[in-house]
């Protein structure tokens, strides 16, 4: 007698596992993908666009446009520089870009960059580290960036 939920028995939990292990070797990279958004959010269906502490999903991957001489001669070339969260993959870069700005992402290449040693006085330390992301944009596609620098 199972004092808290519905008794199970051997056979049960091995044609479980069967069948765990058949989906699994079917799987194919989408799927996994599509896995993994669902046990960051609990395991249940949530709309991934908003997640309790208030941020949407794209404004906690994309950090801040870069805003510099060499990104900015990136973008004549539909290129643009961002800085996105330290745990952000190529795939989740690329839908933050397409929901904040609306524009098509044709690759992403994603750079990991160490923080700088810095001193004060006789106090050393760094800078956190942070991760760049660079986004290719389909051809005649822009965002504006720059605008005001």
């Amino acid at each position: 007698m199972a004092l808290f939920g519905n008794k199970t028995t051997k056979k049960d939990e091995d044609l479980k596992d069967k069948k765990k292990a058949v989906s699994d070797s079917d799987k194919t990279m989408k799927d996994l993908y599509a896995e993994q958004e669902d046990k960051k959010s609990g395991g249940t269906k949530v709309n991934n666009k908003r997640r309790p502490g208030g941020k949407s999903l794209s404004a906690r991957t994309l950090v801040k446009p870069l805003v510099t001489e060499k990104a900015a001669n990136l973008s004549d070339n539909g290129k643009y520089a961002f800085i996105v969260n330290v745990n952000a993959n190529k795939i989740e870069v690329a839908k933050a870009v397409s929901d904040v700005y609306g524009v098509k992402v044709e690759a992403v290449n994603i750079i990991k960059m160490k923080g700088k040693a810095v001193s004060r006085g006789r106090i050393k330390g760094s800078r956190n580290d942070f991760k760049k992301a660079i986004v290719t944009l389909k051809k005649g596609e822009t965002i504006q960036i720059y605008e005001g620098v």
